[in-house]
């Protein structure tokens, strides 16, 4: 049977060997605008592991248009930088682009030096909260000139081809929409004038790199921005360019400032792939469909079926490199799958730091962190396995190393499993499935409903112990705790309790707003049963929505600090928090529960009492580290590494991460 993901495409005379297509995502790995080795490394081992076109950055066309930590193509300095890494793609067995983009107001005067963005009109950034500078018709035509001088210098370097960012919110997008264009110019007013300043660029372009050279336009298949673009006006302007300069559309979706989630745990695999098949529809040329397509069977879904011609996978090669080659040779039972946590390849860019990942601690450390067989093989013993004990016993074993890991309960996964609980979060037990088939493909034992003490250390003799023991639940000394109708949030995610009508959850954490969630959808209507009910028109759209956003609970949840959810990563947080205000969860901040009733509880908000009814109180404050063993190894004077909850009560990216330098260090 034909497998459609590694079927060769053509792009304009460009043949590329198969449909995955990586798409350019800001690393935060140049420096003042240079490529980097830790660039290179990053993207030789996705070309080695078979992509059949890398785009790389977004890259700057001048001055305005980006940060130091952007690849930069604004000067002719930059082209040998350029140069390395087209030829680390191209002899590592793909072809390679460069996307070109102008940030526009997006881009803060922070790395500006002072100087303000530009825009097509005068409109302040809900991102950055600073008003640009309008562009003038001079500044407009400089700007699609260095497009095109930028294109120039990619060809020049050596790339396969070019792209054109045209959505998200940059400067294209900025002057398709008239949300942020309203100019009473030739390029400002009626959609076909809105439409000049992109299609001019991608002319330029031509004219710089000639009619063989292809071009591809990322571009918006839905702004999600109420008021700005419809669908109907980016599927013309994707046929305008289409009829003219491009070769190929890649379909982006959202602005950064949209409501909708894009790229998050929450949204469905290939959910956006709706727009490239309606674009594709009204285009000849070919169409890459993206956002949260993170393995093969739904990437082959998509092809099969008409939605698209190629499938952007950008994450999903942070996190496992070899897809492709591992899709190609029969083994996708051991592909590591993107969770679409953002934690390390998004929220890391808030924090100014370069792309990593939570499943894949060697992403964007290539070069540094290496797995090398040892020449001196430990007996390692890992207890614990939980995310942090999986990720050390692997890589202990990976570098040659005897390991065997210790489990108390009769599964793997830890924290994970409570974490994959919540509606929209199932890519979290799947991590756990994918770390366990590591285990079990490369021979490490995995003894479970083992407790390990002083006689278990002293029987088995281990070289090195790697406690991973995690957490518990706390409970905290609140008068009434004791009552029978007082359960914890980890045992309400796991379903090993029931709850009643009236819910109180004390704890507005990540795992409160997580359990509020999970017991918000209780009593809804499934995606199988919205859609039946709406194809068959039983209910008025405006009816479905409700039954699908409003359970059977009233859940309330309490926080003693000024609001909820702060432990969560902000990529994840604004969609999480809108969540909760559409499944109508009341949450109250700033308030200490002083007693827990048979009836509900009570709270204080300085000299301010306020009592809740509630059936059900759920405790969701927090964790507490469980580390017994290491005094007694310290008494023993075994050698051993703690990591994960164990060590500090943190983050699954933490205790992955830690498990693997710990297993790095034997």
């Amino acid at each position: 049977m034909k497998d459609f993901l590694f079927e060769p495409i053509i792009i304009n005379q460009l043949e590329i060997k198969n449909r995955i297509y990586l798409p350019a995502m800001h690393l935060g790995m140049a420096n003042n605008f240079a490529v980097t080795d830790q660039i290179l490394d990053f993207y030789s081992q996705r070309a080695v592991g078979g992509a059949g076109m890398i785009c790389v950055g977004f890259a700057t066309v001048d001055e305005l248009s980006g940060s130091p930590l952007n690849i930069g193509a604004h000067k002719d300095s930059f082209i040998p930088g350029l140069t390395r890494l087209a030829e680390t793609i191209k002899n590592n067995g793909s072809r390679s682009a460069v996307q070109l983009n102008h940030a526009g107001r997006y881009n803060p005067s922070f790395f500006l030096q002072g100087k303000k963005p530009v825009a097509p009109s005068a409109i302040a950034s809900r991102l950055t909260h600073e008003t640009p500078h309008e562009m003038t018709i001079d500044e407009i035509k400089q700007t699609i000139g260095a497009f095109a001088n930028a294109a120039r210098r990619v060809k020049t370097a050596g790339y396969d081809a070019v792209e054109v960012l045209s959505g998200t919110g940059y400067l294209i997008s900025e002057f398709l929409s008239p949300l942020t264009n309203q100019r009473t110019d030739a390029y400002g007013g009626s959609f076909n004038n809105r439409m000049c300043f992109g299609l001019e660029v991608m002319a330029a372009i031509r004219d710089a790199v000639g009619a063989d050279y292809p071009l591809i336009v990322r571009m918006n298949g839905n702004d999600f921005m109420p008021g700005g673009n419809s669908h109907q006006e980016l599927i013309e302007y994707a046929q305008a360019l289409a009829q003219g300069p491009a070769d190929a559309l890649c379909i982006n979706v959202g602005w950064h400032e949209a409501r909708v989630p894009q790229i998050v745990t929450c949204v469905p695999h290939g959910a956006f792939s709706y727009l490239s098949r309606s674009i594709k529809e009204n285009v000849d040329i070919p169409v890459i469909a993206s956002h949260r397509i993170n393995d093969p069977a739904t990437a082959r879904e998509l092809l099969a079926n008409g939605m698209c011609d190629m499938v952007a996978m950008g994450r999903s090669l942070i996190t496992d490199p070899q897809l492709p080659k591992k899709a190609q040779q029969g083994q996708e039972n051991q592909i590591l799958h993107c969770i679409g946590c953002a934690q390390g390849c998004f929220d890391h860019l808030f924090k100014m730091k370069h792309v990593e990942c939570l499943c894949n601690p060697e992403a964007g450390h290539e070069g540094q962190r290496s797995l090398k067989k040892t020449t001196s093989p430990k007996k390692v013993m890992v207890v614990g396995g939980g995310p942090g004990g999986m990720s050390a016993a692997l890589t202990a074993s990976l570098q040659g190393h005897e390991v065997t890991l210790y489990e108390q309960s009769d599964r793997l996964g830890g924290q994970l499993h409570l974490a994959a609980a919540p509606p929209g979060r199932d890519d979290f037990a799947q991590l756990a499935k994918d770390l366990e088939t590591q285990l079990r493909v490369n021979n490490i034992p995995v003894i479970f409903k083992q407790i390990i003490d002083s006689k278990a250390i002293a029987s088995k003799k281990p070289d090195v112990v790697i406690v991973a023991t995690g957490a518990i639940a706390v409970t905290p000394p609140i008068p009434g705790i004791e009552l029978p109708h007082v359960v914890q949030a980890w045992d309400v995610l796991e379903d090993k309790v029931s709850t009643g009508t009236k819910v109180a959850i004390i704890g507005g954490g990540a795992v409160g707003v997580e359990t509020a969630l999970f017991l918000a959808e209780k009593g809804t209507l499934s995606a199988e049963a919205v859609k039946f009910l709406l194809v068959n028109k039983a209910e008025d759209p405006e009816v479905l929505y409700e039954m699908a956003t409003k359970g059977s609970k009233k859940v309330v949840l309490v926080e003693m600090l000024n609001k909820v959810g702060k432990d969560i990563g902000k990529s994840t947080r604004w969609g999480m928090m809108q969540e909760l205000s559409r499944a109508g969860i009341k949450s109250v901040t700033e308030h200490q529960v002083t007693e827990i009733t048979p009836t509900g509880l009570t709270m204080k908000k300085g000299e301010d009492i306020v009592k809740i009814e509630a059936e059900t109180i759920v405790i969701a404050a927090g964790s507490v580290s469980v580390n017994t063993l290491e005094t007694t190894l310290q008494e023993m004077q075994v050698p051993f590494k703690v990591v994960g909850d164990a060590k500090q009560v943190a983050l699954a990216f933490d205790a992955i991460h830690q498990g693997y330098e710990a297993a790095l260090s034997l």
